[in-house]
């Protein structure tokens, strides 16, 4: 159940579902009459689909209002105010934060905040803190690079906020960096999916130290899908005996959704911050009912300089049938980000979500935690491959493994892959965001 302390919100998150839809409602209303009065972007945009705030009369009145798609936010940027363009709705005078998106999918997107946004962005990542055990005796280190990507930014000011000791291991590499957690016994971290393995890799084999054996009891993890896949999230966990918990944001959008510490299989969506639509990706019907997935739609209530309305965020999701044990009423969505809309590919006539192959890898015994997947096209065919890492002393087991990962993948994803073993740390290594699905068809 939830701590009863002054360092969470009982009225907010545990409001009955009536309630909530009655705040979303109300923080829509204000965020969409604000968007439409001082951005030239979003007002060209609803003029053109003959839609006012007046129109907005019901809850249902929502999905009347155009979605808006990363690709539009591209074409109205780089202009005056430089660089926001059409869609900034404050003086550049009272803009304090700049940010961009990473780019992964395109020309980057540059974010405007206000320091009323930024204190919204880490009063967002406060909820998740809290929500995951953050108290005030910890001491949690951040090894990111800090730069003009958001990242763990704001997850630095929220353990500030709730009364965190905070290390910051910018610059630090991975080996200074495992030192300086066991030097000052740092309990908690944040990071990706694939630096907390690599991280554990580092200190395993080139430093002959056990991750667990150092004082890091809690994780937290964004940027990738990997701690809401089972056997990622349990090889972490085992790594480093820890607990790790995912959450999810987005530059453009906030952080929006977080894992509790009673781990439903599944995240909160902060609902008193964003509202969550699930669309149907073929009809573009609005999914109410649990077990259906769909792409993530997406408004930020709170967000004023640069607002986030109907954002088409193509996250993959659906709703979780049953509520979370910790007590809040927060809506969870099954299984965390399933993938993105984007980054499912259809490979020999099957639709392919690459978060499907790395559950199957690293469910596996005997492999490393790196693999790499390549797609391209001999005349007419698909063909896919996969690279995997053998551990070291594993060599007459490679036929047992092969076999397994065959049938896995077979089971899980529907395709045949050619496999291609690899001696432990050969494949391409991460800090942030990995790079392991290789689409060569597309070049």
């Amino acid at each position: 159940m939830i701590d009863d302390q002054k360092y969470w919100n009982p009225f907010l998150e545990t409001l009955n579902e009536e309630k909530i839809r009655e705040l979303q409602f109300k923080k829509f209303k204000r965020i969409f009459q604000w968007a439409y009065d001082h951005s030239v972007f979003h007002r060209s945009l609803y003029d053109a689909a003959g839609i006012t705030p007046d129109d907005i009369r019901s809850f249902a009145d929502i999905r009347l209002v155009p979605k808006v798609e990363k690709s539009m936010m591209r074409g109205v940027q780089r202009k005056d105010p430089f660089p926001y363009g059409d869609a900034l709705c404050v003086p550049i005078e009272e803009v304090t934060e700049f940010r961009q998106t990473s780019g992964t999918t395109g020309q980057p997107i540059y974010q405007a905040d206000t320091w009323q946004d930024w204190e919204w962005w880490s009063e967002c990542w406060a909820y998740i803190l809290w929500a995951q055990g953050y108290r005030p005796a910890d001491r949690v280190f951040i090894p990111f690079g800090y730069n003009i990507f958001v990242a763990f930014w704001a997850g630095h000011y929220a353990a500030e906020k709730i009364g965190c000791e905070v290390v910051p291991g910018g610059v630090l590499d991975t080996q200074a960096r495992i030192l300086k957690i066991r030097e000052l016994k740092a309990t908690a971290m944040m990071a990706t999916p694939t630096y907390v393995l690599g991280m554990a890799e580092t200190a395993k084999n080139k430093m002959n130290i056990s991750p667990a054996d150092l004082s890091i009891n809690k994780i937290t993890c964004a940027g990738e899908p990997g701690a809401s896949i089972p056997s990622t999230k349990k090889r972490m966990q085992n790594a480093w005996g820890a607990l790790v918990f995912d959450h999810a944001g987005a530059t453009e959008i906030g952080a929006w959704s977080f894992e509790c510490r009673d781990q439903p299989g599944g995240m909160h969506v902060n609902e008193a911050f964003f509202l969550v639509e699930i669309e149907d990706a073929e009809t573009g019907e609005i999914i109410e009912e649990p077990g259906r997935r769909g792409k993530m739609i997406i408004t930020a209530l709170d967000r004023m300089a640069q607002p986030c309305v109907r954002f088409d965020a193509k996250d993959i999701i659906e709703w979780d049938p049953s509520p979370c044990s910790c007590g809040r009423t927060f809506r969870l969505i099954k299984g965390g980000v399933i993938g993105r809309a984007d980054d499912i590919t259809k490979v020999k006539g099957v639709l392919l979500a690459p978060s499907a192959i790395e559950e199957v890898v690293r469910s596996i015994e005997g492999l490393c935690d790196e693999y790499e997947v390549v797609v391209d096209r001999l005349g007419d065919a698909d063909r896919i491959k996969l690279k995997v890492e053998l551990m070291p002393g594993i060599e007459d087991r490679v036929r047992e493994i092969e076999s397994r990962l065959r049938d896995q993948l077979r089971l899980k994803t529907n395709l045949g892959y050619r496999i291609e073993f690899h001696d432990c740390g050969k494949l391409p290594r991460y800090e942030a965001k990995a790079k392991r699905f290789k689409d060569l068809r597309k070049k």
